[in-house]
This record gives C-alpha cells, structure tokens and sequence, in this order.
C-alpha cells in the first residue's frame, strides 16, 4: 500500500530522495559559500558596521554640539530681547522726557510772551500817559496865555512872577 505522503501517480506529495531533490548538493554549495566567502563578506560587514558606529558617533557629536550651540543661542536670545526691553523702556522715558521739557519750553515761551507783550502795554500806556500829560499841559498853557493876559494887571503879574522865582529857588 503506498504511503499517501508519497506522489505516486503525479499527483501532489513529499519526495524524500535525497538525490533527486538535490538536497546535498545545496548543503554542499551552501557550505562552500560559506567557507570562502566568510572572511570576505564578514569583512564587508565588518567595515559597514564600523562604517555606521562612526556615522553614528559623528551623529551623535554633531547632535551635542547643535544643542550646545542652541543653548548658547537661546541665552544670546534672551539677552538680546532684555537689551530690547530696556532700549524700549529708555526710549519711552526719553520721548516723557522730551514732551515734558517741549510742555516746559512752551510754557516758559507763553509766559515770556505774556510778560513781553504786559511790558509794551505798560510802556504804551506810559507813552500816552506821558503825552496826554503834555498835551494837557500845553493846553492849560495855552489857555492861560489866552486868558491870562485881560485878567492880571501890571501889580497882579509882578506877584506872580516873584512867586514863580520864589519857587524856582525853594526847589
């Protein structure tokens, strides 16, 4: 009785001679591969191992160097942003300053204005108090010239004019 492991009529099962699968002949060539191929191949992946540690060592170099150089980068940041907050603070008190000392100046303008134009008024006002003062006095002195003359007589005139000398001297 066949063994239904075994093809015996084309149809689908195990076949376990070793010489017609060839079995022998791939552990043969497998082995040989491996025999001579071991030192060349091992060195072949020997050098891409070293290959990858030393790509991985200067991954690794240049990865703690990027972070030093972003530490130092953060701290420059930071200290450029602290220099721009008190150029920003100096800037604002510098501009209160400035609008304070422009409110001083025109202050200080208005009232010089106000004192220049009080000092014209009250120089005006002498000049006119002045030369109304003559004007009347040259009025009176016309009047009296014009009137004068028909009310002293000759004793009434020396009075005067001795009383004109008298305080001439007194003064």
């Amino acid at each position: 009785m066949p063994l239904p492991l075994f093809a015996s009529e084309g149809g689908f099962g195990l076949n376990l001679n070793l010489f017609e699968t060839n079995l022998i002949n791939l552990v043969i060539v497998i082995g040989v591969l491996y025999w001579f191929l071991k030192g060349f191949l091992g060195g072949i992946l020997e050098r891409r191992r070293q290959a990858i540690l030393k790509d991985l060592e200067d991954s690794e170099g240049r990865l703690r160097q990027a972070t030093t150089d972003l530490a130092r980068a953060q701290e420059d940041l930071a200290a450029a942003q602290q220099k721009a907050e008190k150029i920003r603070s100096d800037g604002k008190a510098r501009a209160e300053a400035i609008r304070k000392d422009g409110e001083m100046r025109t202050i200080n303008a208005m009232a010089a204005v106000k004192q220049d134009a009080l000092a014209d008024l009250n120089a005006e006002g002498a000049r006119l108090t002045e030369q109304l003062r003559r004007e009347a006095a040259l009025a009176a002195i016309d009047k009296v010239m014009t009137e004068l003359p028909g009310r002293l007589d000759q004793a009434g005139q020396s009075r005067l004019i001795d009383a004109s000398i008298s305080n001439l001297e007194d003064a």
